[in-house]
């Protein structure tokens, strides 16, 4: 039901990049990120980290974790804005607070300086509609 979860997360300079692999170990506890470097426009390194997740069991478990650790309000959040979420690809994109997640909290955000998450929905045929549907399958609380 879900062919892959992709995250990325930056880490700036002021950043410990330790904690923010914690951060990604709390959502994504098997995932070894990969690692990428960039410079932001005043020349300043800023590490990208980043992992494809395809194994069906570990989707499957992060589907579930998201079942049971998002708190009602941010099932709320993402019932009502499910099809703004969704593209036409099937992708559902989510963002989670960095240092919540630090603090092993499952929290959602609209800010940048996030954990990027993408799910991209197993449907047939490929479209928005079939992937929502599919969604409803896959998250209790829709």
């Amino acid at each position: 039901m879900i062919h892959n979860i992709s995250y990325r997360t930056f880490v700036y300079g002021t950043e410990d990049e330790g904690k923010v692999n914690e951060a990604i170990n709390f959502l994504f506890p098997t995932s070894l990120p990969e690692k990428t470097i960039t410079k932001d426009h005043f020349d300043n390194d800023i590490l990208i980290l980043s992992d494809k997740i395809s194994k069906k069991r570990t989707t499957r478990d992060i589907a579930q974790f998201l079942n049971d650790n998002l708190s009602y309000e941010d099932k709320e959040i993402i019932k009502n804005e499910l099809s703004r979420r969704m593209d036409e690809q099937g992708n559902l994109f989510l963002r989670f607070d960095k240092q919540e997640a630090f603090d092993e909290k499952l929290k959602l955000t609209y800010s940048g300086d996030a954990i990027h998450v993408r799910i991209k929905i197993a449907s047939f045929p490929v479209s928005k509609e079939n992937a929502i549907k599919v969604s409803h399958k896959i998250f209790n609380f829709l």
